[in-house]
């Protein structure tokens, strides 16, 4: 029985009300008569026990109390149960109102020992359960009825209903097959439930029904039955290095303690509890998480095990491993068409640029080059960064494969090149591969000459005869091209000097020309008669007006050179020589005639005398041998000569 204090602590405060107000909270309609209702606000409960007979039950810091309403019947009471106070009624003993509240007061009183003893109760273990999905919830407790009654029906449902029979939850067709009544029809009323869903969340509560009339008796405030699945709760940013707590939360409070299993991208984790820290992440902790719960067996829940929906860890972290590739591979050779890929491991993904050298070529992950040339030979890298960091790439260096180009020849040494000095010839090219074989070639007048096979031609005493145009032809893997032809001029002194002559026409000069071979040409010809030491003349002809022997010295700017002496001989100076040997000759025939005819002369006229002298004394047959001694056709000039000067001296 309850004590004094007790009943002062349970009934602390009574409220009357109108049965006319609240004659529907009523569970039975058929005790729906001309009632009264007295409410008994209780503050604590001190015995447990008998708060279990008076259907009290905590939870948490504020006690919740199951009330119980009476209804006399004058020669009956029976027990009806309410949601949120207690209520007394007394019924057709006295109309008026204040006697039956008189009587209700003192019964209010009186009962506290009944309940004590043959009470009606329901006591749950637990007010509320939260439990997985998929897992076994186990709701117990415990009734008890007054003496005298014998329950014919006990269940569970899930409804609180007043003014009709609630139905059993093993007839709900959501449950059928997944709930089981694990009681009794005596005191025990557990009830089993199986894989829970979220649409099992609700209050249940116990219900019995005895074989006395009105006897019914359902237990308020029932078990709160909360479902929840396991959910990854991650930052939603997170950098690498950065400490992170990944929490499998639920949605309520879990009646039973799990044990919880981790894993990423479906590896278990080394944790065993509902938090999973990561110190200083990585981009090797990104991945799929999920929790999850091991199977476990308690008096309320039994969990099996269950996992939660996968979550993504994004980390998000600079460029690394950043490379560059080159499609397709092998020899790059001019004219092809070729790729460069930039790859990054990056989160988020990285913007590309490309660069050549210090200059950007390109925007994005590719850069493709068609029909490459040899000025796409170079060094390449790719920038790659995300907002969070910037890097570069190594550089990928990118040969292109061409045949000779831009092939010349020079000269060393570049000024004037004197006979007999050495000279050297260089073959340039531009060639990828370099030049492998190299061939030189002189102009001639009849095709070329090749006069070498190495990139330099030397040579070593030079002379007029190496002047002329040279070539080079430059091969490689990828072909062979010809330079230009390039002039070699070597200078030298004058050499082969000759004279030549011509007359002119009356003969009466003869015009000398001096030729010679020289580099530069000869500036300066001198003419000698031979015997002589004075020049007679200069300039490249010399008109010679004697016959003599002439000679020319031709002179550049290196040396000078003599030619070989010619002999000229003028005919008209023979002729006049000629005139006058004949002048002179007919001259001196003019005057041995007159000398002649003038002797003949004289001796004609002496002798007449002679004969008009001697006419007397000559014989006249003898011979006159002094005419035939002058006689100038059978005698010489020089007899006649002789033969008048003896005459004369015979004188």
């Amino acid at each position: 029985m309850l004590g004094k204090r007790d009943m002062e602590l349970l009934y602390s405060s009574v409220t009357v009300r109108s049965a006319t107000s609240d004659a529907t909270h009523d569970p039975d309609p058929s005790n729906q008569d001309d009632v009264h209702y007295a409410s008994v606000v209780p503050r604590k409960v001190r015995n447990p026990r008998n708060a279990e007979s008076s259907a009290v039950t905590a939870s948490g810091t504020d006690e919740e109390v199951q009330y119980t309403s009476v209804q006399h019947h004058c020669d009956k009471v029976v027990e009806k149960t309410e949601e949120d106070e207690v209520q007394y009624t007394t019924t057709g003993c006295t109309p008026d109102l204040r006697m039956s509240l008189t009587v209700s007061l003192l019964f209010l009183l009186f009962i506290s020992g009944v309940f004590a003893q043959d009470g009606w109760s329901v006591y749950y273990n637990s007010k509320s359960i939260c439990a997985l999905k998929e897992s076994n919830v186990t709701m117990g407790c415990t009734y008890s009825c007054p003496s005298g009654h014998s329950v014919q029906k006990a269940f569970w449902t899930k409804y609180w209903i007043r003014g009709a029979e609630p139905p059993d939850l093993l007839d709900d067709p959501e449950y059928r097959g997944r709930v089981q009544y694990l009681g009794d029809k005596f005191n025990y009323c557990t009830l089993r439930l199986s894989d829970v869903t979220e649409k099992d969340q609700r209050k249940y509560y116990f219900r019995f029904l005895t074989d006395q009339p009105g006897g019914k008796y359902q237990g308020a405030g029932g078990v709160d039955l909360s479902v929840t699945d396991l959910q990854v709760e991650v930052p939603e940013r997170v950098i690498e290095g950065d400490k992170v707590t990944l929490t499998c939360k639920t949605t309520c409070s879990l009646t039973v303690r799990p044990t919880f299993s981790w894993y990423r991208n479906g590896h278990n984790l080394s944790s065993s509890k509902d938090q999973l820290h990561l110190q200083s992440v990585s981009r090797e902790d990104a991945g799929r998480y999920r929790c999850a719960v091991r199977g476990q067996n308690s008096s309320e829940v039994t969990l099996n095990k269950l996992h939660s929906p996968e979550v993504t860890l994004n980390v998000r972290y600079g460029p690394k491993s950043i490379s560059v590739s080159i499609s397709p591979s092998g020899e790059i050779v001019e004219g092809s068409s070729l790729t460069l890929t930039c790859s990054s491991d990056a989160n988020p993904p990285v913007e590309y640029n490309w660069f050549k050298g210090t200059s950007l070529v390109a925007k994005g992950e590719t850069y493709t080059m068609n029909k490459i040339s040899s000025v796409d030979s170079g060094e390449y890298k790719c920038r790659s960064s995300n907002g969070y960091i910037e890097k570069h790439s190594e550089a990928l260096t990118l040969s292109v494969l061409y045949p000779p180009k831009s092939i010349s020849v020079s000269i060393s040494p570049s000024g004037e090149i004197v006979e007999g000095s050495s000279v050297t010839l260089t073959c340039s090219s531009d060639a990828n591969p370099p030049v492998q074989k190299f061939a030189w070639f002189k102009k001639l007048n009849k095709g070329t000459l090749q006069k070498s096979t190495s990139q330099i031609y030397s040579i070593s005493y030079i002379s007029s005869a190496d002047s002329g145009e040279y070539r080079c032809m430059a091969t490689n893997t990828q072909g062979s091209r010809y330079s230009e032809y390039k002039s070699l001029t070597v200078l030298y002194a004058p050499k082969k000097a000759l004279v030549s002559i011509s007359e002119t026409a009356e003969d009466s000069s003869a015009t000398l020309t001096c030729s010679s071979d020289a580099n530069p040409p000869v500036q300066n010809y001198t003419w000698f008669k031979e015997g002589g030491s004075s020049p007679v003349g200069s300039g490249h002809s010399y008109s010679a007006l004697q016959s003599a022997s002439y000679y020319c010295v031709a002179q550049n700017e290196h040396r000078s050179q003599r030619s070989a002496a010619v002999t000229v001989t003028v005919k008209a100076e023979l002729s006049m020589i000629l005139y006058v040997v004949v002048g002179l000759g007919l001259c001196v025939v003019a005057v041995f005639i007159a000398i002649t005819l003038l002797i003949w002369y004289k001796v004609k006229k002496k002798k007449r005398t002679m004969e008009e002298d001697d006419h007397q004394n000559v014989d006249p047959n003898a011979k006159d041998d002094t005419y035939t001694a002058l006689d100038p056709m059978s005698r010489s000039s020089d007899d006649v000569y002789s033969t008048l000067a003896a005459i004369n001296n015979k004188r």
